[in-house]
């Protein structure tokens, strides 16, 4: 699974979330949904004005571990029978 490492990042550099939205134009909900792992994706776009306003390289923002994505999806209510 990939992760985006933007809390790590940010709090090395002394900087909030707020600032990183501000500062690149990026939607805070986008943001959010990276942080939170609830994006499918990343454009590059993106991804690069990450790295210039966090001064770094792709890499340093993408990390990579073997667990697999283990959100489990709601099951349907059971009707009660009557």
């Amino acid at each position: 699974m990939i992760h985006i490492r933007i809390d790590e990042l940010l709090g090395n550099r002394g900087r909030s979330f707020y600032w990183l939205a501000k500062e690149t134009g990026i939607s805070h909900t986008t943001l959010w949904r990276l942080k939170k792992g609830k994006a499918l994706g990343i454009n590059f776009e993106t991804l690069e004005k990450m790295c210039d306003a966090l001064q770094c390289q792709p890499g340093d923002v993408l990390s990579r571990s073997n667990r697999k994505n283990t959100s489990k999806k709601p099951r349907p209510k059971r009707r009660v029978a009557k």
